[in-house]
């Protein structure tokens, strides 16, 4: 691959390694430049272009990418389409994500420009949830470098989810004088949400004695009714022959290990009565919190046996204590919500190509586009439609009269559409989970249009990036996560979202509205073919 300045007469076949924005043009990073955009360029006095000559051998980055997505064992993972050399990797069932560190190392020291990031190895996951992005670094990339890398990911099972799969489970609890009934009650309560993701159910509890023998006896029956045991102790284990693996050896089983070099969780105890596991509950998991029971569990779950060697590699990352977690087990995930989402309707723009009209103040059919713009962001409900004003403010604000919304103006507006950004970003309500980015001079975006945009949002958890397009071809509006509004912040000069949108590493979620998409009105002209009158 060639990298550098390209005259704009041999550009033909380049392709862009920045985006190019001029006057009745626009060509993001990556575009393939054709005859008609050198004609273009050349008219609006570009004379040359930073791009990239694919050599003899090289393929583009998202080939490159669906090729080494190719080699891994798609089993219980989806992948996303490619798009800016990015794939990303979700789980398909609850389950245990497992992934060869030496083997992501090796990958990721073929070359700077192949890269994979997973989440750490066996973490729990839910269905959907994303484990592993493939990301190529540059525009394109020698086939041989990627077939190289990928023969890594297809020599072994590098990277998989284990599905939970669901058991019968019988939870012992002893007592003592000094242990409310209340916290006992509680404690089924936590271990049969924890249970949940896995499909396992509790089948009964028995309350005995904080004794070895009354303990070894409600051991012993639960292991024959069910195929793992959890025993709760009134008082903490702090020793290798205290009242629970005293109790497991006495039922006639085995204790594999105590303690764990995992905080919260480290007094918990590790056995089995034959093939039954069984284990000793730390007391931290009364706690909804994250601990290293919910480890072991989640191993079990998954069909895998921890023992000895595992539990005592669990101490890089085991420090729980200071990270702050889940406030609940993860099965219990907050109910579906509406997210609160702002629309952010940008109407600052000088409109420079309008003869001194204003294109928000024309209007179709006899209302001003401004405000046709806004009762669209409005119909669609979402939490907080604010709008961001400039450019003759007074008259454009004059328009809103009598709509909830709330105006923001910006004295900046003159460098360019990142400074509304920046001062939509900084004004949200509290709380804001996601913007939907809304442009006031494209008339025909429907409330409906907009609700759609919202409601995939919502479907995807907040967590991706939602844009309008038109026959598979991108435009507005779109919706950015709250993760991106710290790379909003630092925008500058004249440039929309999507540098953000290529590189943030999300998922990206198209919703097909139609021609809407792409209908803005920066001339006059436009104005007329979209249906509009302009006025001074």
């Amino acid at each position: 691959m060639i990298f550098g300045e390209i005259p704009v007469a041999e550009a033909i076949g380049a392709r862009l390694a920045h985006g190019i924005r001029v006057e009745g043009l626009s060509l993001h990073k990556g575009h393939v430049v054709t005859a008609d955009d050198q004609a273009a360029l050349a008219a609006a006095g570009v004379a040359a272009v930073i791009a990239v000559r694919l050599e003899e051998g090289d393929i583009g980055e998202d080939e490159a990418a669906a090729l080494i997505a190719a080699a891994i064992v798609p089993d219980h993972l989806s992948f996303t389409p490619p798009a800016t050399g990015r794939i990303n990797l979700h789980a398909k069932a609850n389950g245990l994500f497992v992934v060869d560190r030496v083997a992501i190392d090796r990958f990721n020291r073929v070359d700077p420009a192949i890269t994979i990031a997973t989440l750490p190895d066996h973490a729990s996951v839910a269905a959907g949830d994303m484990v592993a992005t493939i990301k190529i670094i540059p525009l394109a990339v020698p086939d041989a470098l990627a077939r190289r890398a990928a023969a890594l990911l297809s020599a072994s099972r590098t990277l998989e989810v284990k599905p939970f799969v669901a058991h019968r489970v019988g939870l012992v609890a002893t007592e003592l004088p000094t242990l409310k009934v209340s916290v006992m009650d509680k404690t089924r309560r936590l271990l049969e949400q924890r249970l949940h993701p896995s499909g396992s159910r509790l089948t009964g509890e028995r309350r005995v004695p904080h004794q070895p023998a009354a303990l070894a006896v409600a051991i012993r029956q639960a292991a024959g009714e069910n195929e793992l045991v959890v025993v709760f102790g009134a008082s903490a284990v702090t020793d290798a022959n205290d009242v629970i693996p005293a109790a497991i050896r006495a039922a006639g089983g085995a204790v594999v290990h105590v303690g764990m070099p995992v905080d919260p969780g480290n007094l918990l105890v590790l056995g089995h009565v034959g093939a039954v596991p069984v284990l000793g509950a730390p007391g931290c998991a009364r706690s909804p919190k994250e601990n290293g029971f919910d480890w072991i569990l989640a191993r079990i779950f998954a069909g895998e046996k921890p023992g000895s060697e595992e539990i005592t590699g669990m101490g890089v990352g085991g420090l729980l204590a200071e990270i702050p977690s889940r406030p609940q087990p993860r099965e219990l995930r907050a109910p579906e919500r509406a997210l609160s989402v702002t629309a952010l309707v940008l109407a600052a723009g000088r409109a420079s190509r309008m003869n001194g009209g204003h294109k928000l103040l024309a209007t179709f059919d006899g209302k001003a586009l401004v405000r046709r713009s806004v009762e669209a962001a409005l119909a669609a409900k979402p939490a907080q439609v604010l709008v961001v004003t400039g450019h003759r403010a007074d008259e454009v604000e004059a328009e809103l009269a009598g709509l909830t919304v709330d105006v923001l103006r910006n004295p900046d507006h003159a460098q360019g559409m990142s400074t509304s950004l920046r001062a939509g970003v900084s004004a949200v309500s509290p709380g804001c989970e996601g913007i939907v980015v809304m442009l006031a001079d494209m008339p025909h975006v429907t409330g409906a249009d907009v609700r759609r945009l919202l409601d995939a949002f919502a479907a995807a958890g907040g967590h991706a990036i939602v844009r309008a397009v038109s026959g598979g071809k991108r435009g507005n509006p779109v919706v950015l996560p709250g993760t991106t509004f710290s790379a909003i912040l630092q925008l500058e000069g004249d440039v929309g979202a999507r540098h953000i949108v290529e590189s943030a590493g999300l998922d990206v979620v198209d919703v097909e509205i139609g021609e809407a998409a792409h209908v803005d009105v920066d001339t006059p002209e436009a104005v007329v073919a979209a249906g509009g009158i302009l006025k001074g």
